[in-house]
């Protein structure tokens, strides 16, 4: 038995919780592979919005296990919190919530450097969540960090202290006041509560259950253009986001992934800095955020909207191994009469179908093709077979150029409004 993938091909945000949180019932195992707490899942049923930050979008459903793999950084107070929640809406989670030992923690020292690294940069700041994701991985890279299986040794707090004394080393060389006594208690009550949970060697775990016969989804949060190899660098986030992230962040051996499901929005969205080829800062972008509710799930803040990029998806394709995708947000178009593709870039004086090394927006400028839109409502659509003429050329459209198939459309919010269009695996 193989393991599928599902992940984001954009900037993030593309509504990967919704459709994992959807597929759910098709699996035995959902499995977190990578980021931390910056990202937002938000899922939507029975009227209720929740929003996950690290724990797996299958954790609604009560006979699924959820594994948190060993990519993920976790941070206990925000950790908690999500339990918290949990517990409020009665979801039972002690059974089917397990956690992988390898998985690094988020120190309330990783959060006042990210803001202190943040704040330092000025006018040149890459748009942190200021969650403390960056200061992690580069302890974790650096091989001074602290994971979840070593909260059960004896010498933990010392070890905690000792990586603590470091990065107050660190913060005495920035300019900025913080009172770490403010933090540690809520942060080591997060322990405690993580101590409760079940913590395993989730490679031998995942590995075991694909070869007893069990099915596996590995979601991935962030998305394809945020990957600290193949994103926007700088303006990226600190892990892979791609499908090799699968590989590392769980323990899957690149021969064991299946299906890679790649989900993109039907026109883009990014939040914070960075290059965006197809920003659009005018009354259509202002529109497109409106209708969208795009607005972040973590951090709250407004997303810049733009036209779909063709040259960024086939790129993203390509990195992953795409076998079909999930366009989301159909019915956020539902206000244009006509739509546009970016299908090139004019590079440098050059027209290129491509993602260059530099994208950024003095060097590089869309070229679009137009589209008919649609003037119809489609949130209240049950079956694929109930879409608009304009909406089935728009999909045939993108699966002509970007040479993959388009086999599930998010029509609205709640997992109901999802249709399946000629999907086949799992």
């Amino acid at each position: 038995m193989k393991g599928d993938v599902l992940l984001g091909l954009q900037w993030g945000d593309e509504g990967k919780g919704k459709i994992v949180d959807v597929l759910t019932p098709k699996y035995d195992i959902i499995g977190r592979f990578q980021g931390g707490p910056n990202a937002g899942h938000t899922l939507e049923f029975d009227g209720i919005k929740h929003v996950l930050h690290t724990i797996p979008s299958g954790i609604f459903h009560n006979d699924i296990i959820n594994v948190v793999g060993n990519g993920v950084v976790i941070d206990p107070v925000i950790f908690a919190e999500e339990l918290r929640k949990l517990d409020d809406r009665g979801v039972s989670y002690k059974e089917n919530l397990l956690v992988s030992k390898k998985a690094h923690l988020i120190l309330p020292t990783h959060r006042l450097l990210d803001k202190a690294s943040e704040l330092s940069k000025g006018n040149a700041k890459i748009g942190s969540t200021l969650k403390g994701i960056g200061p992690t991985y580069m302890d974790k890279t650096g091989r001074n960090g602290l994971r979840v299986g070593d909260i059960f040794e004896d010498n933990f707090k010392d070890r905690y202290q000792t990586l603590v004394d470091k990065h107050l080393s660190i913060l005495s060389h920035y300019d900025m006041e913080y009172d770490l006594s403010e933090y540690e208690p809520a942060w080591m009550k997060g322990i405690d509560i993580l101590r409760q949970l079940t913590a395993i060697d989730s490679e031998h775990y995942i590995n075991d259950s694909m070869k007893s016969g069990k099915k596996v989804l590995a979601e991935g949060a962030q998305g394809t253009l945020l990957d600290i190899d193949f994103g926007t660098y700088p303006f990226v986030t600190s892990s892979n986001t791609v499908t090799a992230g699968t590989c590392t962040g769980l323990g899957v051996a690149p021969n064991r992934i299946g299906e890679v499901i790649g989900i993109f929005k039907a026109y883009c969205t990014r939040v914070g800095s960075g290059p965006f080829p197809t920003e659009l800062e005018d009354e259509t972008g202002e529109l497109l955020r409106k209708n969208g509710h795009e607005f972040g799930a973590t951090t709250g803040r407004p997303r810049r909207c733009g036209w779909v990029d063709i040259p960024a998806l086939k790129y993203a394709i390509m990195i992953n191994g795409v076998t079909q995708l999930a366009m989301m947000k159909a019915d956020v178009l539902s206000s244009f009469k006509t739509i546009k593709v970016c299908t090139h870039y004019i590079y440098k004086g050059e027209k290129i179908d491509y993602l260059p090394f530099n994208i950024d927006d003095d060097t590089l400028g869309p070229v679009y093709h137009e589209l008919e839109g649609w003037d119809e409502d489609l949130t209240g659509l049950s079956d694929i077979s109930e879409l608009p003429e304009a909406v089935n050329q728009y999909i045939a459209y993108l699966e002509d150029i970007l040479e993959t198939p388009i086999t599930i459309v998010s029509v609205g919010p709640d997992r109901k409004q999802t249709l399946e269009r000629n999907l086949s695996f799992a």
